[in-house]
């Protein structure tokens, strides 16, 4: 395996300061909000670094977030990346972001809601990151086999491989394999896996992952992404359509640089009540989030 020395240095940098164009308005869609009778929750213990007995449904992504008037959320299959997202564990509202370091993030008015999940005490889980974060814990309650991320050279690396003995280590401008100690596939193990990946992968192979969507089509899971240095990543956690127009609105995650707790963004140019819900415009060529503006043509899946 082989990496070139340019690309190690901007892994860490793949979320920087604002875009030029972030900023403007959004559409504005309707004004009030209604309670929307979400499915029932996956079972607590696939939010595998929680605690026992912390999961509360009343504090999760569809508790909090009920859909605009005349909207309703599109339905999910049970046992999906989408589901899974949509009952994500919240942390009480009104809780501020926090950075690794445990300050606190520069902007607080960004944020509708925090993720109670944890970011670790190292510089690495920025934008991508969070995003490869959550998708691997969502692979990992579902078999710990199937995670596997590629680095920023192209190499594939399993969490199968990993935790088997087969790790790999960085000389100079050459990624290598290299043996480890064989591990049992836990979640402890799996965070040390996740922290290797955070230090050698972000927004440029986090990108060349995803499958280019188009916009009205976007369903949870998805993710709004700009690889590089600079560049960013936002996911987006649920999706509510108006069913007699067919208009998606979206509701959007982010980490950011430095590495910070996962948040709910909020809509911060919206005066219709609109809260944390975007309108992601098929008609426009930019879809602005509040740090950050992509192109309608940066959205990304899943395969």
């Amino acid at each position: 395996m082989r990496i070139s020395a340019s690309l190690l240095l901007p892994l860490l940098l793949s979320c920087t300061s604002p875009d030029p164009v972030a900023g403007g308005p959004a559409a504005e869609p309707p004004t009030t909000a209604a309670a929307d009778a979400p499915a029932p929750p996956p079972a607590p213990s696939v939010y595998s670094w929680l605690p026992a007995g912390r999961y509360q449904p009343s504090q999760t992504v569809a508790a909090r977030f009920a859909p605009p008037a005349g909207y309703q959320r599109v339905a999910v299959a049970a046992g999906s990346f989408g589901q899974w997202l949509r009952y994500l564990p919240l942390l009480p509202a009104g809780t501020p972001v926090k950075l690794y370091n445990g300050q606190p993030k520069d902007r607080q008015d960004v944020h509708a809601a925090v993720l109670d999940l944890d970011v670790g005490q190292r510089d690495l889980q920025q934008c991508a990151d969070a995003v490869i974060r959550l998708r691997a814990e969502y692979l990992f309650s579902q078999n710990p086999d199937q995670v596997h991320f590629h680095l920023t050279s192209g190499d594939d690396v399993g969490f199968k491989d990993w935790y088997s003995g087969r790790g790999f280590a960085v000389k100079g401008d050459d990624v290598l394999p290299a043996a480890r100690p064989a591990e049992a596939p836990s979640h402890p193990n799996f965070r040390r896996y996740l922290n290797q990946i955070f230090t050698y992968a972000g927004t440029l192979s986090l990108s060349k992952e995803l499958q280019p969507t188009p916009l009205a089509q976007v369903q949870a899971g998805d993710v709004l992404i700009r690889g590089g240095s600079p560049g960013h990543a936002v996911l987006v956690l649920d999706v509510a359509v108006q069913p007699a127009t067919g208009r998606r609105l979206v509701l959007l995650a982010q980490s950011y640089m430095p590495a910070q707790q996962m948040h709910v963004l909020t809509n911060l140019w919206d005066e219709t009540g609109l809260g944390a819900w975007f309108y992601l415009d098929p008609q426009q060529e930019r879809v602005s989030t509040p740090e950050w503006t992509f192109r309608k043509t940066e959205l990304r899946r899943f395969e």
